[in-house]
């Protein structure tokens, strides 16, 4: 289901939004109407849904109306046109017609958000800006304290529950944002660049926490970035902006494999498939393998062939072992020379890559116990020379 659904929307700044939507209308550019009304079009007819438990990546360069559409879905932005639904329970909230009260209910009980600049409390201790949200809501003292203890403990600072902002570091006060965000228990997490000011390795290993963290809590989260590595890491899905206008959303292998325009070609051509490719679009298909009697062969340099039993597959007349990646009791120590690798083909590339230096043969790629397809060196060459071709996301 549906968290947040948005359509058609327009963000226009200044005093006369209906002058400059009717110069959208007319198919006027963005600079053509600042020019002639000194109206500033922030969000362009943009339609876009995320879905419960989604985390949406929300990019482009500075200007293309990302933090602009971020800040309409909790009401910073007016809307000047279009809809904006916000699932509360079991209703839909549409800001762009809902009342003050609504609206602050919404922002006290549904949608919380995580600042670029962290914007804690400097006169608060640790603990109390993580309850302050709380307090907002009318929670008591002691209770509120009690849950932000849990989410300090969550990210790691509870034994800092008595400082202040200034006797922490810069990722540990982003993570105490971040505790403040989960401890209010919204539904929906708006993050607006909120690891941009930090140094790369803090950065990194922020991504990583949030990334548990979801896991953990499964909230929506609309999350604001200009570094596309950190979008492909995060991201269920990314949403490229440009001028105000959404121009391509998708799946980040999508985004990889298939830009849409030039500008998405360029945001994406430096790009490490390491970090978000998978099997699944690299594979070479079982229907080009050799195919004999209802074998298949794999490896044309050892002659290995496979064939298909109601188990799963066998290795025919081999001395090596195949083994399935999926089951959790293996390890990387168990793979070698000696052996043959099943996978899913949800691998990603960099634990591809690895298997496959092991045991110097392709890896199957399985899917209900029959055989997709196989990855061999000139898949993974492929992927990192940028060489994709036509190979498509399932």
């Amino acid at each position: 289901m549906d968290a947040i659904t948005i359509k058609n929307l327009d963000v226009v700044f200044g005093e006369k939004p209906q002058q400059a939507l009717s110069l959208l209308d007319q198919g006027m550019s963005r600079q053509e109407i600042i020019d002639q009304t000194g109206q500033v079009v922030g969000v362009d007819n943009v339609s876009l849904s995320v879905k419960q438990g989604e985390i949406c990546v929300l990019m482009g360069l500075s200007g293309s109306g990302k933090s602009s559409l971020l800040r309409a879905v909790n009401g910073l932005n007016e809307i000047s046109r279009g809809s904006l639904e916000i699932k509360d329970g079991e209703q839909v909230v549409d800001l762009a017609s809902c009342n003050e009260d609504t609206l602050r209910h919404l922002r006290t009980h549904r949608v919380s958000m995580v600042f670029q600049k962290f914007a804690l409390m400097p006169w608060l201790t640790v603990l109390d800006n993580v309850a302050f949200g709380l307090e907002m809501q009318g929670i008591g003292k002691a209770e509120r304290r009690t849950k932000a203890r849990e989410q300090l403990e969550m990210v790691g600072l509870a034994e800092w529950e008595s400082k202040y902002p200034h006797e922490l570091s810069g990722g540990m006060q982003q993570r105490v944002g971040l505790a403040r965000a989960f401890a209010m228990d919204t539904d929906i997490l708006l993050m607006d660049e909120p690891f941009s000011a930090l140094d790369p390795l803090i950065r990194a290993q922020l991504q990583d926490e949030l990334i548990q963290l979801q896991n953990k809590l499964n909230k929506t989260i609309l999350f604001v970035s200009h570094d596309l590595d950190e979008a492909l890491k995060i991201g269920n899905n990314i949403a490229i902006m440009e001028s105000g206008r959404l121009i391509q959303h998708g799946q980040p292998e999508q985004i990889v494999l298939a830009p849409e325009t030039e500008y998405v070609k360029d945001f994406v051509a430096h790009t490490n498939p390491i970090n978000v490719l998978k099997g699944r679009s690299l594979m070479q298909l079982r229907e080009h393998l050799n195919n004999q009697d209802g074998r298949w062969q794999i490896c044309a340099q050892h002659d290995l062939w496979v064939e298909q039993h109601s188990h799963g597959l066998v290795l025919v007349d081999s001395d090596k072992t195949l083994l399935d990646w999926t089951d959790s009791q293996l390890n990387i120590g168990d793979i070698n020379g000696s052996t043959v690798v099943q996978a899913s083909p949800e691998i990603g590339m960099r634990e591809a890559i690895e298997l496959k230096q092991r045991t110097n043969q392709p890896i199957l790629l399985v899917e209900d116990n029959q055989l997709v397809g196989v990855l061999t060196d000139n898949e993974l060459y492929d992927a990192l020379l940028g060489n994709f071709k036509e190979r498509k996301v399932a």
